[in-house]
């Protein structure tokens, strides 16, 4: 009879999404509980709940040889750590990272110029993108989980659609970026030692 076990069955009933400026960013080096923000991360705030896809991708090329009609080896090309998801809150941190520009105070044009509680993003014609660091943690139960993305930077966005009867989405896809050879860790609390 193989090694089962019911209760290590994973689920992510809880979780949330962070983001702080990846120069400067204080990594985190322990699982957090999904609703306390990292030292000097932001939340992201409520995504769909469609939840948040992770995907650790890995493309090689086969190593052809004479003898065998078989690959000898594979040869690795790219290696890609991504992080998709839909988030519901139309906030700062949202809207910054899905328009890839910063938010800026209309100020009047008096002599003492002052906020008119208007603001403004230009969207510029040669945009810069934004590279931030990234912290997902979900959680089931006591068993805490979370994954650290150094560098990360938006690689596919979504459409926003406007309607009545639904609320306003933002669909951002982030990519991680080489961080001293690493793409990201990942943390639990889970007994991963052998034989566990």
């Amino acid at each position: 009879m193989p090694n089962v076990d019911a209760s290590k069955i994973r689920f992510a009933p809880k979780g949330n999404v962070y983001l702080a400026p990846a120069v400067g960013a204080t990594l985190p080096t322990e699982v957090g509980d999904g609703t306390t923000a990292p030292t000097g991360y932001t939340a992201l705030g409520y995504a769909s709940d469609a939840g948040v896809v992770i995907t650790p991708t890995i493309t090689a090329d086969p190593v052809n040889v004479w003898q065998s009609a078989a690959p000898a080896l594979f040869n690795v090309t790219s290696a890609t750590f991504s992080v998709q998801a839909t988030f519901s809150e139309t906030n700062i941190s949202t809207t910054e990272l899905f328009y890839g520009a910063s938010w800026e105070a209309v100020m009047s044009s008096d002599p003492t110029p002052v906020p008119t509680g208007t603001y403004r993003l230009d969207l510029s014609s040669s945009p810069e993108l934004q590279e931030i660091s990234l912290v997902v943690d979900w959680s089931q139960g006591s068993v805490l989980n979370r994954v650290v993305i150094p560098r990360a930077m938006v690689q596919d966005r979504g459409a926003i659609t406007l309607a009545r009867t639904a609320n306003q989405e933002y669909q951002l896809t982030l990519d991680a970026l080489d961080s001293s050879g690493k793409l990201g860790y990942v943390l639990t609390n889970q007994n991963m030692s052998s034989g566990s």
